[in-house]
């Protein structure tokens, strides 16, 4: 099976510079600046933050990004799930709250932004833009132009962020959801990619046929490389919102715990 030739993706690099180095910067020196009582980030944000790039770094640039671009759609398919359901949940809850504030939480970008991060409009932006970047077409574009495959990557994490802004906001200017709405809203999400999964994983022949016969070089043929793929978007992406939903409900009824066990004392406290 040949390797694609090791290469650097200057557009990931520099993004990934950009994100890490503005994020340190903001908050080891702009954030006495701009809000200075704010509590700074915690170890737990940082950590999520940089694991979020570091993801991000692992799965767009060589050899994962290339092997998916030239030889296996299943590949492919793996950059996208990490994309929009690890890096982007990880970003937003590694992002402070007085950093959120300062950008998306400022009064004219939240006005820009409430509409688009509504759970419904949200849910409609990633759905269809996972639908989308799955096109035939689409892919067929992504594989011949790389600054194609740049925007429609990078469309496709800034609906990630849209569609988890109802879960993982981190500013009360884009207000979250409750619990329990939050794990419907998931509950969904991990319902409708069913559909496009199950043209992958049951099609009969090749629906990306710019790939041609490059799986062939990886004991692949084209029809098991792309059922492959479909069985990674229905399990791998469900596995990951159950996952999230299970967490939600857990810290929900740790909550409801501790507010039950505080009015307990309140009662007691009162009674004598």
């Amino acid at each position: 099976m040949p390797w694609p030739a090791p290469h650097l993706h200057f557009d990931v690099l520099g993004t990934v510079f950009v994100l890490g180095f503005g994020y340190a910067y903001a908050e080891l020196r702009l954030r006495h600046l701009v809000s200075p009582a704010a509590t700074p980030a915690t170890k737990g944000q940082w950590i999520k933050w940089f694991v979020g790039l570091f993801l991000m770094l692992v799965v767009s640039t060589w050899p994962i990004h290339d092997i998916g671009e030239t030889a296996l759609f299943s590949v492919h398919m793996v950059e996208h799930l990490v994309i929009v359901f690890l890096t982007a949940p990880l970003l937003l809850m590694g992002l402070p709250g007085w950093m959120a504030d300062a950008t998306i939480g400022r009064p004219a970008v939240a006005r820009v932004l409430r509409p688009l991060v509504h759970p419904v409009p949200a849910f409609i932006i990633l759905n269809v833009a996972m639908i989308a970047i799955h096109w035939p077409t689409v892919v067929e574009l992504m594989l011949e132009s790389d600054l194609a495959h740049f925007i429609v990557h990078a469309g496709l994490f800034l609906s990630a962020l849209v569609a988890w802004m109802p879960v993982r906001s981190p500013t009360p200017a884009l207000p979250r959801m409750r619990p329990p709405q939050q794990m419907l809203y998931l509950l969904f999400h991990s319902i409708l990619p069913t559909i496009p999964a199950s043209f992958l994983t049951f099609s009969s022949v090749a629906l990306y046929p710019v790939y041609g016969d490059a799986a062939l070089e990886w004991g692949l043929t084209a029809v098991a490389d792309q059922t492959i793929a479909g069985v990674i978007m229905k399990l791998a992406g469900g596995i990951l919102l159950w996952t999230a939903i299970a967490i939600i409900w857990f810290r929900w009824v740790g909550e409801e715990r501790r507010w039950d066990e505080l009015e307990a004392e309140l009662r007691s406290t009162q009674s004598v």
